[in-house]
């Protein structure tokens, strides 16, 4: 999933994340950073992420999707 970061604290690494396909707004899981190039996100950071089995966000890395379930354009 793509999304931007709507908040982050750097002294306890909490924060959330806005999901674009439908606005929802995730909160960061416990260590999502864990493994990522990130060290510290900053506020409208452009992320990918995904979701943990309690709906928190996880796996926090850069770039973009290639398929994020949009229709193709037809010509």
């Amino acid at each position: 999933m793509q999304g931007v970061v709507r908040t982050f604290d750097p002294q306890s690494n909490e924060g959330s994340i806005v999901r674009d396909t439908d606005r929802e707004e995730y909160t960061l899981a416990a260590g999502a950073l864990e493994g990522s190039l990130f060290r510290m996100l900053r506020q409208g950071q452009r992320v990918v992420f995904e979701l943990d089995g309690d709906g928190r966000a996880t796996h926090i890395r850069i770039g973009s999707e290639p398929d994020m379930g949009l229709p193709t354009a037809q010509v």
